[in-house]
């Protein structure tokens, strides 16, 4: 018997994630702000789900459901912290400071919590993958999205950092930087995005990722070339492309 658990379950690429996994043979625990799409989506995949209802920024939630996991299920073989948010934001305007807020406290700390709630046991078995979800964006400061791209590059050290720290221990640390993804968070944006993939296609690049114990992916592979040539650009180079490039909207429910 498999065992994984997906946070940010309800839609989008951990609902990809889920589908992808699902088998008679699997438990996948599903962990998400709402319950109703998770009870739907569960009740269309082979295998047994059980469902968390709750805010990822919620650390006492969140240690309390992988204790339920652990206890009805054993330790997961699997766990992908791939719950995050995303708003436009202007680094010079105070009101989005709250914004900054709300994206670290989820997108990292909330990944951060996931992964942690977890690792004792699978520490202690010796065996297992922990994966964090993060995002291109996170290897330089997007225009427009300085708050997302904060947060991701900090869950990009932060996996870095536990990565290292659980080297020798059996537990394999797999970081994940997806570009465009075809999810409700992408369809906001109102401007061309560049190689973008249908969910479904993320999530099978995504498990092969996990499956080869990757230390870091990025995904698709031109993503892939396009982050090494933002990474290494020289400041002055990189400002003249990015004062070009398009911004996320800023009214975004979060």
């Amino acid at each position: 018997m498999r065992r994984i658990v997906i946070t940010g379950a309800s839609a989008g690429i951990g609902e990809a994630l889920a589908r992808h996994y699902a088998a008679a043979d699997t438990v996948i625990g599903l962990v998400a702000r709402r319950q109703a799409p998770m009870q739907a989506l569960a009740a269309s995949l082979p295998g047994r789900c059980e469902i968390y209802a709750l805010d990822i920024a919620d650390t006492a939630a969140l240690e309390n459901a992988a204790r339920d996991f652990c206890a009805r299920h054993g330790t997961p073989d699997l766990v992908i912290a791939n719950a995050g948010i995303s708003v436009g934001t202007h680094c010079d305007d105070p009101a989005d400071i709250a914004k900054l807020r709300r994206l670290l406290e989820v997108n990292v700390t909330g990944l951060a919590a996931t992964l942690a709630a977890f690792a004792p046991a699978m520490r202690t078995e010796r065996r297992g993958v922990l994966c964090g979800i993060a995002s291109v964006a996170g290897f330089r400061g997007v225009p427009g999205a300085g708050a997302y791209s904060a947060s991701k590059a900090a869950a990009i050290t932060w996996l870095e950092s536990m990565r290292t720290e659980l080297a020798g221990s059996g537990v394999s640390v797999v970081t994940i930087c997806p570009g465009y993804v075809d999810t409700p968070m992408t369809r906001v944006n109102r401007y061309r995005l560049p190689f973008l993939l249908p969910a479904d296609e993320a999530a099978r690049r995504i498990a092969r990722a996990i499956a080869a114990r990757r230390r870091l992916a990025v995904i698709p592979w031109q993503m892939a070339l396009v982050s090494v040539l933002l990474r290494f650009a020289p400041p002055w180079l990189y400002d003249r492309f990015a004062v070009r490039a398009p911004r996320k909207p800023r009214d975004l429910p979060l």
